[in-house]
């Protein structure tokens, strides 16, 4: 009959300087095994599964707070600091998933990022809070990955590419004038446009003015950097429908000057050769005629002279 050894050894993890002792019983025993017709072993009941042995308490459980000493462990306003910095962090960005097409994060999520630097800036801070306590080693430098920054600078871009303090006034807890201006004048096309939904060659007529004062109003907040993606994504898409969806055009003012400068310089090279031909014609010539010798009856008498 073939034997079978259940051992239970003493099990010591050895970590930071502290042991910790999962097993503190030492046993071996054999107990014979059972062979099947098969040939296959079967364990005796007496033997405990490992599974059975975890559920009625002989391992214990590991967490961070048990194994560390105290001088290492989270003070507890800096965990709190931690959940509620989590919760944030969520809520804005659910707002920047769900205000993603048609983009209005800026309009609609500048209470929670608000709300999330906030709470950052409190951790990042040196400044002790509650009982002369500071979290900013603790939550932001106690590791190489710096998580909390991380997630901070990572999301933080997305708010300043977007350019949302444009839109905002300058405390960021509210929307600008321009802003509003430019919403009020844009609901003002957009319900033209649905007026006249099934005759475009009426809404090309009648909403035309209302389409020029926004896209004049765009302009101007263009040149004054009062643009964010609200805006212009905003904008792109009312052109989009105007142009492409409504076949619809608008004459700009710089349409003459265009029209002018390129006519004067298609009637360039015609009056370029032109005033080549006029100054090219040639002088006539002068024929300088040389002086003739005198006679030769002169020049005996001037040779009698001498003689």
């Amino acid at each position: 009959m073939d034997l079978l050894t259940k051992c239970t050894f003493v099990v010591s993890c050895l970590f930071a300087g502290w042991t910790i002792t999962l097993f503190a019983v030492a046993n071996c025993s054999v107990y014979p095994s059972e062979t099947s017709v098969d040939g296959v072993i079967k364990l005796p009941s007496s033997v405990i599964p490992v599974s059975q042995a975890s559920r009625l308490g002989f391992f214990h459980s590991l967490s961070l707070s048990s194994t560390f000493p105290e001088d290492l462990e989270v003070n507890e306003y800096c965990i709190e600091l931690l959940r509620i910095y989590g919760q944030r962090y969520v809520t804005y960005a659910n707002c920047l998933v769900f205000y993603a097409r048609p983009v209005k994060i800026c309009q609609n999520c500048y209470t929670y990022f608000n709300s999330l630097e906030k709470i950052y800036t409190n951790i990042s801070s040196d400044q002790p809070g509650p009982g002369n306590v500071s979290c900013h080693d603790s939550l932001m430098r106690s590791d190489r990955l710096m998580l909390l920054y991380t997630l901070f600078i990572k999301i933080n871009e997305i708010w300043i590419s977007a350019e949302c303090k444009q839109c905002l006034t300058g405390d960021q807890e509210a929307l600008s004038n321009d802003t509003v201006y430019f919403m009020a004048t844009l609901n003002q096309s957009l319900s033209c446009f649905e007026q006249y939904q099934r005759n475009y060659s009426e809404l090309c007529k009648d909403c035309k003015a209302s389409y020029k004062r926004l896209n004049d109003l765009y302009g101007r907040m263009e040149k004054n950097q009062t643009l964010c993606i609200d805006i212009e994504d905003a904008m792109n898409m009312t052109r989009r429908l105007w142009s492409a969806n409504f076949s619809c055009s608008v004459p700009r003012e710089e349409t003459v000057a265009v029209i002018a400068v390129s006519s004067f310089m298609l009637f360039l090279p015609i009056i370029f050769y032109l005033s080549s031909f006029l100054h090219s014609e040639q002088k006539k010539r002068k024929l300088i005629h040389p002086k003739r010798a005198k006679s030769s009856s002169s020049l005996m008498n001037i040779q009698d002279k001498f003689s």
